[in-house]
């Protein structure tokens, strides 16, 4: 069994057909939030609303030991080219099904019962976790600070994701 990092390492991926880098605005609020509490923004991408384009990413990052987590923005809602939540589910190990949960109540006391149109998700691949989160500045804002960020946190008590990260791939 390997170590507990000292720094979480994470990827950021934008999944937006509309935004890219002078007008995506949640991607560089999550990446810079992720730094200020002291984990480490090893990649960042903007992908297309394309199952095989984000899976694809997904795939790279998951094979790089220095990701122990991607966070996606975008994509989670019900439109026809929404599509984060099928791609991140056909990559999958294991789902992560109180992530959504929990990110619905908490969005609950934000939007009010809007929040039935995210489908927001989390799960675990290669040892690797991996959120979709809202492409919304609030939706994103949330996640990561009303859920994420307590949840990588490694003073956390009873428990927190961090020191699962060396066991997530044993058998």
């Amino acid at each position: 069994m390997g170590a507990i990092p000292d720094q979480v390492g994470f990827a950021v991926m934008t999944v937006s057909d509309t935004r890219d880098a002078a007008t995506d605005k949640t991607g560089p609020w999550l990446r810079a939030a992720i730094s200020a509490d002291g984990h480490r923004v090893v990649d960042h991408a903007i992908v297309p609303d394309d199952v095989p384009a984000i899976r694809k990413q997904l795939g790279a990052w998951i094979a790089n030991p220095d990701i122990h987590a991607v966070i996606a923005t975008g994509g989670t809602g019900l439109t026809g080219r929404d599509v984060t939540p099928e791609a991140f589910r056909g990559v999958y190990d294991k789902e992560m099904d109180g992530f959504a949960a929990v990110f619905h109540q908490v969005s609950y006391a934000s939007v009010g019962v809007s929040t039935i149109q995210s489908r927001a998700t989390a799960g675990i691949a290669g040892g690797t976790y991996l959120f979709a989160v809202p492409g919304s500045s609030g939706g994103c804002r949330d996640a990561w600070e009303k859920v994420l960020r307590i949840e990588f946190d490694r003073t956390h008590r009873p428990c927190n994701l961090v020191e699962l990260i060396p066991r997530l791939t044993e058998r």
